[in-house]
């Protein structure tokens, strides 16, 4: 069974690039990999010699150089030319921590204090205005420290990922909702106007009732008795 413990002293030693140079989507899964016997400790470019012997004397096994495959860079961040920059927001969604600073057809910066210089943004670039800037080397609590907040913003970068698919997901879900639901037809206008007239007869007969019928004379009373028995008749 993986211990989650080992996989989190590994994965604090990697520099959250979330590059993917170690064929891993992330540093997380490369410490998952390690963890599980699956992976190498020499595949992770940007953290150096010094990343291989950190993981080395943690797990308890010989420090092992890096491949002749892998291309070892000085630390870098990424640099967007403003004269360039077409503002299409493709570099926005590489990059795994949210250092870069933009919107839809504006122009858009790097965040240099939190660029890990992971180059993912450089290659969705459709006007190859993104370039990397060597950076001094810093020291390995700062790059400890710097790992550690970089990997919160790419988890919660994640997360918002996910919320937004989610959130999608459910107004989605309430629109198929909605038209699914059976809508009553409207009344036409000339049924509407069919039926009001009906009811004012009905209310206006209802209505006609003889009025004081105890002062009538006879032959009044048999009048109205008559005229009642014909409109009874024609109801019928």
């Amino acid at each position: 069974m993986l211990s989650a413990l080992l996989v989190d002293r590994i994965d604090a030693i990697l520099p959250q690039t979330q590059c993917g140079k170690c064929g891993y989507p992330g540093c997380r899964p490369y410490a998952m990999a390690i963890a599980a016997g699956e992976a190498d400790i020499n595949r992770c470019p940007p953290g150096g010699e010094e990343g291989i012997r950190e993981l080395a004397d943690l797990l308890g096994v010989t420090f092992k150089p890096f491949g002749a495959d892998v291309v070892l860079k000085p630390p870098a961040v990424a640099f967007i030319d403003e004269n360039l920059c077409i503002g299409c927001t493709l570099c926005q969604q590489a990059c795994p921590v949210d250092a870069i600073s933009g919107a839809s057809k504006l122009m858009h910066t790097i965040i240099v204090q939190l660029c890990t210089g992971c180059e993912l943004c450089v290659a969705p670039c459709p006007v190859d205005c993104i370039s990397m800037l060597p950076q001094k080397l810093p020291t390995r609590d700062k790059k400890h420290g710097f790992a550690n907040a970089a990997r919160e913003r790419y988890q919660f970068r994640l997360e918002r990922i996910e919320r937004d698919k989610r959130e999608k997901a459910e107004r989605l879900a309430q629109k198929e909702q909605a038209a699914a639901k059976p809508v009553a037809a409207p009344q036409t206008d000339a049924q509407a106007l069919i039926q009001a007239a009906l009811e004012r007869a009905k209310a206006q007969a209802a209505a006609v009732k003889p009025q004081n019928t105890e002062h009538l004379t006879p032959a009044q009373q048999a009048q109205i008795a008559e005229i009642e028995a014909r409109r009874a008749k024609a109801k019928k």
